[in-house]
């Protein structure tokens, strides 16, 4: 096989390298080739650990000369959002000040288990500062452009995470997303994106965001490597107190159950509001495809949201109180700002917004009793232009980085796994939320698995590049 691995899946990859057609070395060459042609244009990487992927490689391809079994993942290149602990690099969280960190002494939970599936790191990738942004545009580093048209937003706080892997050059990300920030990069990229159960994935060693909140997961080109990915990943880890209960349930072998059997119903109320036409046609699109007929409201949905407002920006001021008060200027003002009015709210609104988590979660919870995926909008609109500040909708004029995650926002804030899938719209991809009960991700992933078999859901080819 030829050393060019362009349009190749991580799982193509990983079999021509231990069926020893491809050597992993050629396979990282490959990916620094075309992050070097391309990344000029989309911005997506901070670091790029060349030395770190070829010596990587190298070992792969002496495992396997000599006989020895390697992981899954063999040879497959990926990246991580720099809010990932990367041995040897000060872990950035998209800001300025943390460049003036220490290099980290030993990687995240989830670079150590991707690694010993067989995969390559080959660099960290650009962010929203804090991960407290929607839009993908760093005041620091610039902004992580989109792959099908760079002069628009690749969606944040993932951005670079999106980008890459939309412009394919890496197959696989990973990613955080605290309320919405794995989903909305692959609504705007067109790629698939899971946001696992809260707690499923260890969160060791990374920059965290909202403890209560965050949450990490990959994002790739196509459902069989996002659940490749995603297996590799699984497990306890006594490092993060939220990820020490649940056993491994790899789901890969589960995709070819397809969707037969999966009630799916569409979410009405306020997930049909506040939206562009394009998501409302996309969502059509996957509810046709899907006979999902039935549809549910998820009550006080808007409360939710501004629920999880008050829980976000308490909680991340609280994390970054000190830094606010020594080097305020070195913050993204739009970062700061929300930062200081978080510092601000009463203690006893946090209190309420906590108990109306308890009862909404139990409410939701109630809707799979009947249904096994609910189907929802990821974003409201196709990625908006660089710098574009407002977007008028249905004659109101509504800020653009506040209202992108209007709908991913109420499923994070109660942890539940959803599968962001790429429906491949003109001119632009938007994407879709395919929302499963707790621990539930087998159930979303062998839908979004589904739908891409049926070609309704799809990465489209970069345009921009």
């Amino acid at each position: 096989m030829s050393a060019n691995t362009d349009g190749l899946s991580a799982q193509q990859i990983a079999q021509a390298v231990t069926d020893r057609k491809l050597s992993a070395l050629d396979a990282a060459e490959a990916a620094l080739a075309r992050i070097a042609k391309h990344d000029r244009v989309l911005n997506s990487f901070t670091d790029v650990t060349a030395d770190r992927a070829r010596a990587t490689a190298k070992a792969i391809d002496a495992k396997i000369a000599a006989g020895e079994k390697v992981g899954p993942l063999a040879g497959v290149p990926f990246a991580v959002k720099n809010l990932f602990d990367v041995k040897g690099l000060a872990t950035r969280a998209g800001s300025k000040i943390n460049r003036d960190l220490a290099p980290s002494s030993r990687d995240a939970t989830l670079i150590e288990r991707m690694e010993a599936a067989g995969a390559v790191l080959v660099g960290a990738l650009n962010m929203g500062e804090y991960a407290y942004d929607f839009t993908g545009e760093n005041v620091h580093d610039g902004p992580s452009r989109n792959p099908h048209d760079p002069s628009r937003m690749s969606g944040g706080s993932s951005g670079g995470s999106g980008s890459a892997v939309g412009g394919a050059l890496v197959p696989i990300a990973l990613g955080s997303d605290t309320n919405g920030s794995i989903r909305v990069p692959s609504s705007f990229c067109g790629v698939f994106g899971l946001k696992p159960t809260y707690g499923r994935l260890s969160r060791a060693r990374t920059f965290p965001f909202v403890a209560g909140l965050d949450h990490l997961g990959p994002l790739a080109r196509n459902v069989g490597d996002l659940a490749l990915a995603y297996d590799a990943m699984q497990g306890q880890d006594a490092d993060d107190a939220a990820c020490t209960t649940r056993p491994v349930e790899p789901v890969t072998s589960l995709l070819a159950n397809g969707a037969d059997g999966l009630r799916a119903a569409v979410a009405g109320g306020y997930f049909q509001k506040n939206v562009f036409p394009e998501a409302l046609e996309a969502v059509s699109r996957i509810a046709k495809a899907l006979d999902a007929t039935m549809t549910v409201e998820l009550p006080e949905a808007a409360r939710a949201r501004a629920a999880a407002y008050v829980i976000t920006t308490t909680e991340g001021a609280s994390l970054h109180l000190d830094r606010l008060r020594k080097q305020p200027n070195d913050f993204d003002p739009a970062v700061r700002d929300r930062l200081i009015a978080g510092a601000m709210v009463p203690a006893p609104l946090v209190d309420r917004a906590q108990k109306f988590r308890r009862w909404y979660r139990a409410q939701v919870l109630e809707l799979f009793k009947s249904v096994d995926v609910i189907i929802a909008p990821a974003t409201p609109c196709i990625a908006p232009k660089l710098g574009q500040v407002n977007f008028v909708l249905d004659g109101v004029e509504l800020p653009v980085r506040a209202n992108i995650g209007i709908h991913t926002q109420p499923i994070s804030f109660i942890g539940l796994p959803v599968v962001a899938v790429p429906v491949p719209l003109q001119p632009m991809p938007i994407g879709v939320q395919i929302i499963a009960a707790p621990w539930r991700e087998d159930i979303a992933l062998r839908v979004a698995h589904a739908l891409e078999r049926m070609g309704v859901a799809a990465a489209p080819t970069p345009r921009g590049l």
